[in-house]
């Protein structure tokens, strides 16, 4: 055997190692993310289905926010998108549902996805959604519209300067995405 094909059976064994490892990385990245989820609290749909039981037996109601909700569209989708009502007064610890409509405009089915952002920045982390279109896709039908829910509540331990939020989303065509080749 040549040393050429001695280089080669060696580099062939290297790739099938790293694609082995590669599959069988693929495999622990859910075991990893829960762990890393209970370790650190993000994502962990238990702790969050306990924070929800509690915002429901205990809302702040001596305290009100107001939540502002705002829609847009990329420049590079044809939707209708907005929300049904602009602003809602809310009770930390308390569950809400606000609701968005969205009609297909592009003259074919297509799939869209909804990006939020959450402002002022820190109330990132006492603003949570128990259900969101924003989580998956959205497929439409040529000329469908319809109202898509998000549920969500806003801890208890929310700062006490802090009276307002809002919640804004960016509906995107993702049958308009740029992909590289």
């Amino acid at each position: 055997m040549s040393d050429r094909q001695r280089e080669n059976r060696r580099l062939t064994w290297q790739l099938a190692a790293i694609a082995a490892g590669s599959f069988g990385f693929g495999f622990a990245l859910v075991p990893l993310y829960n762990v890393l989820c209970a370790v650190t609290g993000y994502g962990d749909q238990a702790k969050l289905r306990e924070r929800v039981a509690v915002a429901v037996e205990r809302p702040d109601v001596t305290r009100t926010v107001t939540v502002e909700f705002l829609a847009d569209v990329a420049s590079s989708g044809t939707f209708e998108f907005r929300p049904v009502v602009r602003t809602v007064e809310v009770h930390p610890g308390q569950l809400y549902t606000a609701q968005f409509y969205a009609r297909n405009l592009t003259g074919r089915d297509t799939v869209a996805q909804a990006v939020p952002n959450i402002t002022p920045s820190e109330v990132a982390a006492y603003f949570h959604k128990t259900e969101c279109f924003c989580f998956s896709p959205q497929h439409f039908r040529l000329d469908e519209g319809r109202d898509m829910p998000v549920r969500f509540f806003i801890d208890r331990s929310l700062p006490r300067h802090i009276e307002r939020v809002t919640l804004a989303y960016t509906f995107y065509d993702e049958s308009s995405r740029v992909t590289r080749r």
